[in-house]
Parts: C-alpha cells; structure tokens; sequence
C-alpha cells in the first residue's frame, strides 16, 4: 500500500523535482531553480511524498497571524485525480503554525472547484484589491 507523507521539512524537498514542474506551469514558467530556492527560503513549505518520493507542493508566505497566500501548488501529473491535493490543502488549512491567520488568499485559472471544496470564494470586494506587476 502506498503511504502518502505531508511534510513541512524543507530539507526533505527536492528542489530539481519542483522547478522542473514549476518552470512549465502557466504561472511560474521559466522559474529557475536559483528563483524556486529563493521562494523556498522565504515561505512556509509542503512536500507532498508517496513511498519517500516527491509527487507534490505547495507554499504559504505568511506573517502567521493575519494573512497567508497559498502559492505553487501541484501533484505530478502521474499522481493527479487520486485525491492528493485535498489532502494537501487539509493540511495546509489545518497546520498548527497558521491556526491564527485570519485572511487566506490564493489565485488559481484552473482548480477553482478544489478550492471551494475549503471555503475558499471569489473576492467579496475586488475592487478594493490591486497589483503591481512586473
């Protein structure tokens, strides 16, 4: 039987694993791994492993009080449609760290579905909301 293991432990991550899956995503293309270290080193990390390999992320930048942005989150496509990722985003809702943060934000073009499945909705006021991009 396979064992699903989430972990917080960012010295378990596989950094070639995640960028090779991030760098061809639509929101993060051509990240390198320089880039996807320096998001790791200021985020709050998940590794999603299945008998001790890499299948999964995802990252929460955070002040662990009031705001948390859930960012790259992924299943390797070999694994996708077997219920992982809502078992990562329990885990990441749940986690002991981010039981005081009030505001949660993500973006998403594509798993808006998931993300209701945990309450998550439109914004209630985008036009109080605004970018900058670069």
């Amino acid at each position: 039987m396979e064992k699903l293991i989430i972990t917080s432990d960012k010295n378990q991550l596989d950094i070639e694993f995640i960028t090779a899956f991030i760098s061809k995503t639509y929101w993060a293309k051509d990240r390198t791994s320089q880039m996807m270290q320096i998001c790791i080193d200021h985020s709050l990390n998940f590794g999603v492993y299945l008998n001790k390999k890499q299948i999964g992320y995802a990252r929460v930048v955070t002040d662990y009080v009031q705001f948390a942005y859930i960012m790259d989150v992924f299943i390797d496509e070999a694994h996708q449609g077997k219920g992982f990722s809502k078992e990562l985003m329990q885990f990441i809702l749940t986690d002991e760290s981010l039981k005081a943060v009030k505001v949660w934000r993500l973006a998403t073009a594509d798993a808006h579905e998931l993300y209701r499945k945990f309450g998550f909705t439109e914004l209630s006021k985008p036009e109080n909301m605004m970018e900058l991009m670069k």
